[in-house]
C-alpha cells in the first residue's frame, strides 16, 4: 500500500534521488522522456538536507522505497540552489492578477516524480493535496516551472489547478519553460 507522507530521515532524500535519477532526461531514451516525463535537475544530498531542513518534501512510499515526490522549495533555500535561485528571481518579477509576485506568499515546487510502475494512480494529487495541507496557512501560490517539452507534466498540473503564467527561453537549458502557479486562496 502507497502512503503520502513527509520526508523524515536521510534515508527518505537518499530514496528521492534515487527516483530523481532513475527520470533524468539526460539518462533516459528520449521517447520515455516525451511518454512518461522526465526531470532536469539533479540535486545533492547536501542540498536536499538544506531544503528538508526550510521545510519537508511530500513522499509516496510503498513500504520504505520512496515511489514519489514533490520537493518543496521554500523562498530561504534560493542560495543552496544555484539554478532555483535563477527560477526565484525570474518568478519574482512575473506578475499575478495585476500584482507581482514577489508581493505573494508563494513557494516553489523544486520538482515531481512518480515512479513509472505508480503512475496512473493519482499519486501526484495526493501528494500536492498533502503539501497544500502543510503550507496553505503560510502560503497563497505553489509555483513551479515546467519544460515545455513535458508535456505529460504541463497535463497534470493544468488538470491539478495549476495555471500558465508565462512561458521564456532558458539558455543554460537550451530550452523553454512555462511558470505555472496553483492559488489556493480560490
Amino acid at each position: 500500500m502507497t502512503t503520502i507522507t513527509i520526508t523524515k530521515t536521510d534515508d527518505d532524500l537518499r530514496g528521492i534521488l534515487a527516483l530523481q535519477e532513475q527520470n533524468l532526461r539526460r539518462l533516459i531514451p528520449e521517447s520515455v522522456a516525451t511518454e512518461q516525463g522526465f526531470v532536469t535537475l539533479q540535486y545533492t544530498l547536501d542540498q536536499m538536507r538544506h531544503m528538508h531542513q526550510a521545510g519537508p518534501s511530500v513522499i509516496a512510499k510503498d513500504g520504505d522505497t520512496v515511489v514519489g515526490y514533490v520537493i518543496a522549495t521554500l523562498p530561504e533555500t534560493r542560495s543552496f540552489v544555484p539554478e532555483l535561485g535563477n527560477l526565484f528571481d525570474q518568478i519574482d518579477v512575473l506578475t499575478y492578477e495585476g500584482r507581482p509576485l514577489s508581493t505573494y506568499a508563494y513557494y516553489v515546487v523544486g520538482q515531481v516524480c512518480v515512479a513509472s510502475g505508480y503512475r496512473g494512480q493519482a499519486l501526484l494529487d495526493r501528494m500536492y493535496a498533502h503539501h497544500r495541507s502543510l503550507y496553505s496557512d503560510r502560503f497563497q501560490l505553489f509555483v513551479t516551472d515546467i519544460s515545455a517539452h513535458n508535456t505529460r507534466s504541463l497535463r497534470v498540473h493544468e488538470r491539478i489547478g495549476f495555471q500558465a503564467l508565462q512561458r521564456f527561453y532558458e539558455p543554460t537549458a537550451g530550452e523553454d519553460w512555462i511558470v505555472v502557479a496553483w492559488d489556493w486562496k480560490k
